[in-house]
């Protein structure tokens, strides 16, 4: 059976200009991923690990090169087109999880599939809300929440729509250690029984290393690889910025 091959970057560079000297932010970057893969990015703020997000995720557009998310170029798409095959094909776990105060956890992890037009956003906001142990918090506020609990929130709205690319920028950011290892492990169990491919932003040299694919970027030049340094130092450069 031929293996999918669910994402492919040829040859994206990004750069932007300030006077006659172009900054650049991205060179040459190439790699592919089949259905399933696991791959975390990793690189000290600045580096531009943020912008390869965002141009991976059809947020942003690369300078030249291209993305082909399966089997379409997103690169030759408009920002409608590529907004649809998002909708579509994508999900999405922040840093600083991105919830909507205003609405309870059951109706943050509806809200996309009712945006999909997902034919039981409710039973599957609930089933999904299940599946990270959030039964007894469908109808609390994030407010109300935990941080551990709202990056839970998090994570099941992500899978809830099933999406065959999920994008994670440092997932546990924003988490103490104990609670981090938690997510990780939720993180990867869910990733495991959806199949769904994930590409990871992310400081922490633990969970890169439990990715299929590890890679580094520094000054906007992608090697494979595992950052080696402690995760003290390394969270040390969080909250610094990003391109």
């Amino acid at each position: 059976m031929a293996v999918e091959e669910i994402l492919n970057v040829v040859n994206v560079n990004k750069s932007l200009r300030f006077g006659d000297e172009p900054l650049h932010i991205l060179r040459d970057v190439n790699f592919s991923l089949v259905k399933g893969e696991t791959l975390a990015i990793q690189g000290r703020s600045g580096s531009g690990k943020t912008t390869l997000l965002g141009i991976l995720a059809g947020l942003d557009v690369s300078t030249d090169g291209e993305v082909w998310l399966q089997g379409k170029n997103l690169s030759s798409m408009t920002e409608d087109q590529r907004a649809h095959h998002r909708a579509q094909s994508v999900g999405f776990i922040f840093q600083s999880f991105q919830l909507l105060p205003s609405l309870t956890a059951l109706e943050n992890v509806m809200l996309p599939l009712e945006l999909k037009g997902h034919s039981a956003p409710s039973a599957q906001a609930e089933y999904f809300l299940k599946q990270v142990g959030l039964a007894d918090r469908l109808t609390h506020y994030p407010p109300q929440l935990s941080g551990g609990e709202q990056q839970r929130v998090a994570i099941a709205r992500a899978f809830a729509s099933k999406p065959e690319l999920l994008f994670a920028d440092e997932p546990t950011g924003n988490l103490d250690g104990a609670t981090g290892q938690q997510i990780i492990n939720l993180l990867f169990d869910m990733n495991t029984q959806t199949n769904t491919t994930l590409v990871m932003v992310t400081h922490d040299p633990e969970l890169a290393a439990r990715c299929h694919k590890q890679y580094l970027l520094i000054d906007g030049v992608l090697t494979a690889g595992l950052l080696t340094d402690s995760r003290s130092n390394l969270k040390a450069s969080i909250g610094n910025g990003d391109h």
